[in-house]
């Protein structure tokens, strides 16, 4: 072999082969955050009989996962910057496994209180850790199909784990369903170990964190386009968490469906968005973030007007539910670009964690709060209001994504 040729087999892999894998890997581990946000609604039935627990009393569990994750994005989001993704993503996903091991042995409600606080710990870090991975290891050109991806996989986490849990403890109860989620937990904890190089800080990321230690570690909280993306992520995910929560009975009442129609329409609304996922990636890629933003959702937001009005046909409900949600997963990857300017703005790449931390713990306070704030309209049966509210959140979420815009 000529020495001309011997310098090929230590290069780097080709960026396209580097990307794929950090972006599969990061997938992957995003769908197991998912999958974990639904670690106890599954199961619901079967803790309510054997606990004697109220709706009230269990719900209370995913606002206590919620309140955590959402507090604990922002102190993550640090913890990024002064000691890398790789080690918080791990540390996030052996919470799961404890909290899947100690869903085992529950044996009352504050136990599964304390389950669900573990689980809030652990998804904490998903969102401050994978975009920091993303935006450090996957080259610019192909960050919008990278964006689509983890959106497209948080989706199929979701869609997973009702089916995987509700089988597993009809057959042999809930505790084997919550073994087998320490099994996913391990799994996943296994793969990020055997893939670490890959997402390992490059080592341009040091310089950058030396000088991220020198600045004030809140200095971006005095950046408006900060505060209008947590804004703007707090506001789209509670128009989000408020179909997602009453879709089914709102169909129910204002058009007579069954619950199995009814049910159908919140799957294809869900479907739908994630379709819209794999073509925001495509269409982020050309820029204009905020623009896009502001045309799909106003779009989904006019759907929502037009479902609120009542008097449509039967067969034109499941049409209007999944354009909602396709005009809202457009948005998707455009919305992670846009805070990647936001980030990169002012702070650089040494502040992505904290950036991000701060800005998706808007996410969780919107999915915290949307039933709350909702849930007193559906109790009045003002059914036709909650849509429009949904659509008065995202027409507000157009305009502070139009902000961010000028901001930058």
């Amino acid at each position: 072999m000529s020495e001309a040729a011997t310098p090929a087999l230590d290069a780097p892999p080709p960026a396209g082969r580097s990307d794929l894998a950090v972006i599969a890997l990061i997938g992957f581990v995003h769908g197991v955050s998912h999958f974990f946000h639904l670690l106890l609604p599954p199961l619901f039935p079967w803790l309510m009989a054997d606990f004697g627990l109220s709706f009230t009393g269990i719900g209370t569990t995913m606002t206590v996962f919620f309140i955590v994750s959402a507090l604990g994005q922002a102190i993550a989001g640090f913890l990024v910057d002064r000691h890398g993704a790789a080690r918080v993503l791990g540390g996030g996903i052996a919470c799961f496994a404890l909290a899947g091991l100690l869903l085992y042995f529950a044996t009352g409600y504050p136990m599964l209180v304390a389950v669900a606080a573990l689980a809030g710990l652990g998804n904490a870090v998903f969102h401050p850790a994978d975009f920091t991975v993303l935006n450090r290891h996957v080259s610019p050109p192909r960050l919008g199909h990278a964006f689509s991806v983890h959106g497209l996989s948080g989706n199929l986490g979701w869609a997973a784990a009702p089916v995987l849990l509700t089988g597993i403890a009809s057959v042999a109860g809930w505790r084997s369903a919550a073994l087998a989620t320490v099994a996913i937990a391990i799994v996943a904890l296994a793969l990020l170990f055997a893939a670490r190089g890959a997402i390992a800080d490059p080592p341009d990321s040091h310089a950058g964190r030396q000088e991220a230690d020198r600045a004030p570690a809140l200095a971006f909280l005095a950046s408006r386009a900060v505060w209008l993306c947590f804004l703007f992520f707090l506001l789209i995910t509670a128009a989000f968490g408020a179909i997602q929560n009453f879709a089914s009975p709102i169909l129910q009442a204002l058009y007579g469906l069954s619950l199995t129609s009814a049910a159908s329409a919140l799957s294809t609304y869900l479907l739908g968005g994630a379709a819209g996922i794999v073509l925001g990636g495509f269409l982020a890629q050309h820029g204009e973030h905020d623009r896009l933003i502001a045309g799909a959702l106003g779009v989904a937001a006019a759907l929502a007007v037009l479902l609120a009005a009542g008097g449509l046909p039967a067969w034109s409900l499941l049409p209007l539910m999944a354009g909602i949600g396709f005009c809202t997963g457009v948005a998707g990857p455009s919305r992670d670009l846009l805070v990647r300017r936001a980030a990169t703005a002012r702070f650089g790449k040494a502040a992505f964690g904290r950036v991000y931390g701060f800005v998706y713990s808007g996410l969780d306070l919107g999915l915290a709060l949307a039933p709350l704030g909702f849930g007193v309209l559906m109790d009045d049966r003002r059914f036709g209001e909650v849509l429009v509210g949904i659509a008065v959140l995202q027409g507000l979420a157009i305009f502070s994504a139009l902000r961010v815009g000028k901001s930058i």
